[in-house]
């Protein structure tokens, strides 16, 4: 029975322990180019904050919903989006290349601009922790 719990225990943190250890490499270089730091209560703030882009209010939740364990869909296609938070969806924050092409493409279509390497770090706090 120990055996059975130990495989299980491994089976079911290994995607934790691969999460953690992509999202803590990227947060200690994003905390490199960042003076303050990184909040999960601010990334909730980025996450629900509104913003105007060419006329249209957009925010993280147009797509992934304010509870990051729910499936989203995208705002303009439809398409469903799986949960966020590693808690429930193990294979999110697990490959630091689709976090950052994620990156790269969520803020720009959110704010119109690049993400600064402080709300980068924001929002993993917060996701992670999710």
């Amino acid at each position: 029975m120990k055996r059975i719990l130990l495989i299980t225990a491994v089976f079911l943190g290994g995607p934790v322990a691969v999460a953690s250890t992509a999202v803590d490499e990227l947060m200690n270089e994003f905390r490199a180019g960042s003076a303050v730091a990184f909040s999960a209560e601010r990334g909730r703030e980025l996450w629900n904050a509104t913003t105007d882009h060419n006329g249209e209010a957009r925010s993280c939740t147009s797509c992934h919903t304010s509870d990051l364990r729910k499936p989203g869909k995208h705002a303009s296609t439809g398409k469903p989006i799986g949960a966020l938070a590693p808690s429930v969806n193990p294979t999110r924050l697990t490959q630091r290349s689709e976090i950052e092409k994620w990156f790269g493409r969520n803020c720009k279509w959110t704010y119109g601009r690049v993400c600064t390497a402080e709300e980068k770090g924001h929002f993993l706090a917060y996701m992670r922790n999710q």
